[in-house]
């Protein structure tokens, strides 16, 4: 009766979510509704998000070369080896991996993942830093992916793999971030190997086929409760035998040298490649998502300069104060250096 009564009252809400990017099928009684999604309502909120990013895209294309964008269309990624001058990348590396900054880390399964935010004084402290950001190839990379002229959520992440006695990294598994369109980026400061938990993507399944279409609405009538917890919450899940009934090649794990900028559309499949051994791998991480239905491409509040260098700190210290309601998966570690044990 009481969660009669919840769902009730929360019903406007439910339904405004429906315009958003809201994807859990566990938590939003009408993404989750059986009906509806035998009605189409899982699958038409996907088409209608790749159509208007699509349309966003096509206005964002004179900020990459034809070469970028042919390959991304393609494979749902770029990939650019030796970005910056050898000298240039050095330089940036030692600066970087040397900084102590307040850093916050997550554990799943057998992985720590380590996060220290880029703001305005680490901005301000390493100039090679900001002009890698500024740079026009790298921004338009950026927007074109992501499909908004807005500034991404930039980290120094660390990934630390095999924790002794531990379950698996639930990253490891084939999936996609959300239903719509979204941005991933990782500028690699050391090298990975194809064992040491490389970047995996599935080339092509950011595209929404036939088949892919048919696969979400199966997924979306078996959930919640016949799918994974994770898929439940909207970041489904794929085995890898699917893939060739969905007209999907292989996963490529890409396996690169330090001074690698990959950018990826994450509502492709991908995963975190297995590592044979305890690695550390280090990058600069972006990270760009917004309401995927606006038609417009920027009107961006939290991409002002004065806003933007300190989103990821601001977010932290609510989500810390909200903590007993939505829980903190981030853990303040104090300050930290990126290759820090």
């Amino acid at each position: 009766m009481k969660r009669s009564i919840r769902t009730f009252v929360a019903a406007p809400w439910y339904f405004l979510q429906l315009a958003t990017g809201a994807k859990s099928f566990k938590d939003n009684p009408l993404i989750g509704s059986k009906r509806l999604n035998a009605w189409g309502l899982h699958e038409k909120r996907k088409s209608l998000a790749h159509t208007m990013a699509a349309s966003r895209r096509r206005r964002l294309a004179h900020l990459l070369s034809a070469e970028d964008r042919i390959q991304f269309d393609a494979q749902g990624y770029v990939a650019i080896p030796d970005l910056l001058d050898p000298a240039e990348f050095e330089t940036l590396r030692a600066s970087l991996l040397e900084r102590a900054s307040p850093a916050r880390e997550m554990l799943q399964g057998d992985t720590i993942t380590r996060r220290i935010a880029i703001d305005a004084r680490m901005l301000r402290d390493i100039p090679a830093l900001a002009a890698l950001l500024k740079m026009p190839r790298w921004r338009g990379l950026m927007q074109y992916v992501a499909s908004y002229a807005s500034e991404p959520l930039y980290y120094i992440q660390t990934i630390l793999s095999h924790r002794a006695d531990a379950p698996p990294d639930p990253q490891e598994a084939l999936h996609a971030d959300t239903f719509h369109p979204t941005m991933k980026a990782w500028f690699f400061l050391t090298d990975v190997a194809e064992d040491e938990g490389p970047f995996t993507y599935v080339p092509g399944s950011h595209k929404l086929t036939v088949a892919r279409r048919a696969w979400e609405k199966a997924r979306s009538l078996a959930a919640p409760e016949g799918v994974d917890h994770l898929s439940a919450r909207g970041s489904m899940r794929v085995q890898e035998e699917e893939l060739a009934q969905l007209g999907l090649p292989a996963p490529v794990g890409l396996a690169v040298k330090a001074n690698t900028l990959v950018v990826a559309d994450t509502s492709g499949f991908h995963a975190r490649g297995r590592s044979a051994r305890p690695t550390t791998r280090i990058e600069i991480w972006a990270y760009g998502r917004r309401n995927p239905f606006y038609p417009w491409t920027g009107l961006d509040p939290l991409s002002h300069s004065m806003i933007a260098s300190s989103r990821v700190a601001l977010m932290w210290k609510l989500r810390d104060r909200l903590s007993g309601w939505i829980g903190q998966p981030w853990n303040d570690v104090g300050a930290k250096r990126p290759a820090d044990p």
